[in-house]
């Protein structure tokens, strides 16, 4: 079956925060455009594609039942995710026992922090780091030391691993947080990369608390590699942290789930996430997941992988032709690009803020990336239909990278 991903869907007034918050007085959503142009959401990282029909066909299956009352889900959530780990990631020795609810991603970060953590204590983190990583670390108390990431000589980020053991030494670290595949850079790790990283973090005693949120948006054909696969040391020292909402669109259902395979670990990440009283699942959440994590699930991601894989070669090549002064990473997952400014904006004597709000003012909602820890960069989300891309790229020609 060949899904729908050229639809342009009206999100206004439904709720959509990547289109009804533009405008608003507020210090992080683009300005409204100009007169004469429409607005192009590529800043809030959702896609602006319609879910998976089955998703939508398993919450309505649900729904002609019209009692909502306290419910079991029993095995089939497990199984669901066991299932799809082993069709997607090859991950064959999953047990019902190491997967456990999360409300999101970052509830469980906070969650796994809090058990293996006293407040204060300082966290490894890559840079440019997500935002939400950031916010939720700080907002917790612990303070958050950064190891960045660099490009080499073909534009690929790689692991700094000489400055990250100096900095765990240093700081005497025992926690690292990790993206993967990665935000914002859009890196796909491979295998010599992870076990390096493992060997650094077991050499450490560093207790890795792995966001795999991405691993089933890969581009160009690229392979994720899941953390706790990587050796011993990693299955028995990670939180792993996954969910179907990036990659079905879900986000605003609200539901992560986390893998620990070490029972003391999980025990205690399961107290902590408990103590909140309110880390539930809804029920139309699970169904969602039910009616994703299918092989009717895994046809629709295989074409928006093919879907995204397009948005993302065609943008990399007309910047390399047409914004002169700007540099970037080709992403091998994800659906973003980072965009780094900062000859451009020397050349042309602007600051990075005047460059943005110039895209905003012709309709394109591209994200300042300096809370990314990006100085001079620019997030820009691909996941819309091809006819939104290549017009709000046209407008940036047009309008923005004017020689």
């Amino acid at each position: 079956m060949q899904y729908d991903f050229t639809t342009v869907w009206n999100r206004a007034g439904h709720d959509s925060l990547a289109v009804d918050s533009v405008g608003a007085d507020n210090a992080w959503a683009p300005d409204q455009p100009k007169e004469g142009f429409d607005f192009i959401p590529m800043w809030v990282a959702d896609m602006g594609f319609a879910t998976m029909p089955g998703v939508v066909e398993s919450m309505r299956s649900r729904l002609e039942h019209p009692i909502f009352g306290y419910f079991e889900g029993g095995t089939r959530y497990t199984d669901a995710i066991t299932r799809w780990q082993e069709h997607r990631n090859g991950v064959t020795d999953l047990k019902p026992e190491y997967i456990g609810y999360q409300n999101s991603v970052l509830g469980g970060l906070a969650a796994a922090m809090e058990a293996v953590c006293a407040r204060g204590d300082k966290v490894l983190i890559h840079a440019p780091t997500y935002t939400g990583f950031t916010n939720t670390l700080t907002n917790l108390g612990y303070k958050l030391i950064h190891s960045t990431l660099k490009r080499d000589e073909a534009r690929v980020w790689r692991m700094d691993y000489e400055e990250m053991e100096q900095l765990l030494n240093e700081n005497h670290i025992h926690v690292a947080v990790f993206c993967s595949p990665h935000n914002p850079s859009g890196r796909v790790w491979e295998q010599w990369e992870l076990e390096k990283a493992m060997e650094l973090f077991q050499r450490y005693q560093v207790t890795i608390i792995s966001d795999e949120i991405w691993s089933d948006i890969l581009l160009n054909g690229h392979t994720h590699i899941p953390t706790q696969q990587v050796s011993e040391y990693a299955k028995q020292n990670t939180v792993a942290l996954y969910a179907p909402s990036k990659t079905f669109n879900l986000a605003g259902l609200v539901g992560s789930y986390h893998i620990i395979y070490n029972d003391a670990l999980r025990h205690r990440v399961e107290k902590v996430s408990s103590l909140s009283h309110y880390n539930q699942q809804n029920l139309l959440s699970m169904y969602a997941l039910l009616g994703a994590y299918t092989p009717e699930g895994e046809q629709w991601v295989d074409q928006l992988r093919q879907t995204l894989s397009h948005n993302v070669n065609w943008a990399y090549e007309f910047i390399q032709q047409n914004f002169k002064g700007v540099t970037l990473a080709k992403p091998q997952g994800s659906y973003l690009l980072f965009l780094d400014c900062s000859q451009y904006c020397e050349e042309k004597g602007i600051t990075l803020s005047q460059l943005i709000k110039a895209g905003w003012d012709v309709g394109v909602g591209w994200q300042d990336g300096r809370p990314f820890h990006g100085a001079t960069s620019i997030r820009m989300n691909l996941a819309l239909p091809f006819s939104q891309v290549e017009t709000a790229f046209q407008r940036l020609k047009d309008h923005v990278f004017v020689d």
